[in-house]
């Protein structure tokens, strides 16, 4: 296909495509899907080779958020029956950190509902910050605490901190449909923020919304705008107690159309495949590693993911290779930039008007990561392709918050 001759091309030289080219990937028959995974994993391989980063999410404060994002299952009025608790202390989160750690994981995620943090809360997380570092030398880290104030991201880098993640969840013309409490703008201003204080900016969207293929260009368009190092892709999990839980829009094969125009438009960014990834991609997880160079390991925030062992096993069978931690994740022309804002000239960094910031640390999942992920049961005969999921959807009962081992 000459388009997708175009976009191997456009990838390589780090050239944003037009919007219509990125819609017509999403546009794709299920006939074309190989060749359309082929042509975007020529990019991925080019800038990634064929490693797979690993990262570990540690929940440190579950449930009882005051914002209303309609995907979380920790919102305010949510009846989800999901884990509720308050802060864990530095070293009940070094110890939930060390197993993802020992699994492989390379960063560590720190995800905490809310708003944003007080400055207290930014002192007790960075308290947490030193803590794991001390234990874990060359452990990478990343803070989702929602909305940040002036001077709490440069703060939270003096404490160690690697990253800050804040996604931008769907484009800005949506936005409203799935949040009040906060804007779109709120959102953009956290990121640069973190852009701002030094720290690796983390920003993605949530797939299976509701959302048009034009709502879809339009976010990720702004996130190459915004510049991020890693781009999370999450597929919404339609957790129950929650106003979206009738929307089971995804298929494996969308799902990967999506991560494969993400990867065209954004083709030197560490691309996440995020929560949901279990749920909607299923038996074609493998095929999305072609797409992405990033994964979670294990267990989400409030849902329970694929076995750490699982994954493991999954990346070494398609031919693929677990990233260490003395290797440098970003291609070196970003890399040597610091990744960040304005690291390399065609990037399209913008500056995107807005204030304040917003929940960042969304559902099940944060840190780039949406609510559901679980594989828990399966149906004893096969479903057919357009029926509901529900039983892959499982409340994490283990791990962070409990007494239990974690799936790591």
């Amino acid at each position: 296909m000459d388009l997708l001759n175009t976009l191997v091309e456009k990838g390589l030289r780090r050239e944003q495509p037009t919007r219509e080219e990125a819609l017509a990937v999403l546009a794709t028959s299920d006939d074309e899907l190989l060749d359309v995974v082929a042509a975007a994993g020529k990019v991925r391989r080019h800038w990634f080779g064929r490693r797979v980063k690993l990262n570990y999410l540690v929940n440190l404060k579950s449930g009882l958020c005051p914002e209303d994002c309609s995907y979380c299952s920790q919102r305010l009025g949510s009846k989800a029956d999901i884990l509720k608790y308050t802060w864990l202390k530095p070293d009940e989160a070094s110890k939930a950190a060390a197993a993802g750690l020992a699994g492989g994981a390379k960063r560590v995620c720190l995800v905490a509902s809310g708003r944003g943090p007080t400055d207290r809360d930014v002192d007790r997380v960075s308290e947490t910050i030193k803590t794991i570092k001390e234990q874990n030398e060359d452990v990478e880290v990343c803070a989702c605490l929602g909305l940040l104030s002036d001077g709490q991201a440069e703060r939270l880098r003096e404490a160690g901190a690697d990253a800050y993640n804040h996604n931008l969840n769907t484009s800005e013309s949506t936005y409203g449909d799935i949040t009040t409490t906060h804007t779109y703008a709120d959102r953009v201003d956290t990121v640069q923020k973190a852009h701002a204080a030094g720290l690796s900016a983390c920003s993605g969207l949530i797939a299976g919304m509701g959302e048009s293929d034009e709502d879809l260009v339009d976010v990720v368009f702004s996130l190459r705008a915004l510049d991020p190092d890693s781009v999370p892709v999450n597929f919404l999990i339609p957790f129950e107690g929650t106003p979206l839980a009738k929307e089971w829009n995804l298929t494996p094969q969308r799902c990967l159309r999506i991560l494969a125009m993400v990867r065209f438009v954004c083709p030197d960014v560490e691309v996440r495949i995020a929560g949901g990834r279990e749920v909607h991609l299923r038996s074609m997880q493998p095929l999305a590693l072609h797409l992405a160079n990033s994964i979670f390991l294990g267990d989400y925030l409030t849902s329970e993911g694929q076995a750490g062992k699982a994954d493991l096993e999954m990346i070494a069978d398609a031919g693929f290779e677990v990233e260490g931690a003395g290797e440098v994740t970003l291609p070196e022309h970003r890399a040597h930039a610091g990744g960040g804002c304005g690291s390399h000239a065609d990037a399209g960094c913008g500056a995107h008007e807005g204030a304040g910031a917003g929940c960042g640390s969304h559902e099940g999942a944060g840190c780039g990561s949406h609510e559901g992920g679980g594989i828990c049961g399966t149906a004893a005969a096969g479903p057919s392709a357009a029926e509901p999921r529900t039983d892959l959807v499982a409340v994490r009962r283990r791990g962070a918050g409990t007494d239990l081992a974690p799936n790591a």
